[in-house]
């Protein structure tokens, strides 16, 4: 049986919005990546919202923006890397579904956001070394939120389609769904 909301969480390049994307496809769900709704839904960047509002203004709005995407039925969510880690949130995206933790090392996050094309506010300006040293430790402060999600996935191994489809089946068999 297919749970109705399958919520994925985890640090900025873990592959939550691929993750969910092909998990969504393979399980016929929509999927809702929460920075792209709440893109749609303000008219704004994410990283102009950062600009004249500033982390905590954002946050406001994330959480807003995550109590109504959490109420749509036979959905799969990606978060923001740090929707878990305010106010609330992890509690109530216990309450609202299955929850997933997309696990990897700081090495592996650190190639994949040098890889992505995203602008990813909290990392500008930064040198590639300053980049490493701020995902280590944030995950640090982020890991106690990330990890009262239901479930864990380890997703370091992700860097080809074929380990996507690896990826997506590993969450599948974790939720329990055929």
């Amino acid at each position: 049986m297919t749970p109705s909301r399958i919520i994925l969480m985890g640090y900025m390049g873990s592959g939550k919005t691929t993750v969910g994307r092909a998990l969504g496809k393979d399980l016929n769900m929509p999927f809702y990546d929460l920075d792209w709704y709440i893109e749609s839904r303000m008219r704004k960047t994410v990283k102009q919202i950062f600009d004249e509002r500033g982390e905590d203004g954002f946050r406001v709005i994330e959480r807003n923006m995550l109590h109504e995407v959490a109420e749509f039925e036979n959905i799969v969510v990606s978060c923001g890397g740090g929707t878990p880690c305010f106010f609330d949130n992890i509690d109530y995206l216990n309450q609202q579904g299955e929850t997933v933790y997309l696990k990897c090392t700081p090495e592996v996050l650190h190639k994949h956001l040098s890889m992505g094309k995203t602008v990813r506010p909290l990392l500008l300006n930064k040198t590639p070394e300053q980049v490493k040293t701020y995902i280590e430790e944030q995950l640090q402060v982020r890991e106690p939120f990330y990890s009262k999600a239901k479930h864990t996935v380890d997703v370091t191994l992700m860097d080809n389609y074929e380990k996507i489809k690896i990826s997506v089946a590993k969450l599948k068999e974790t939720l329990g769904i055929a």
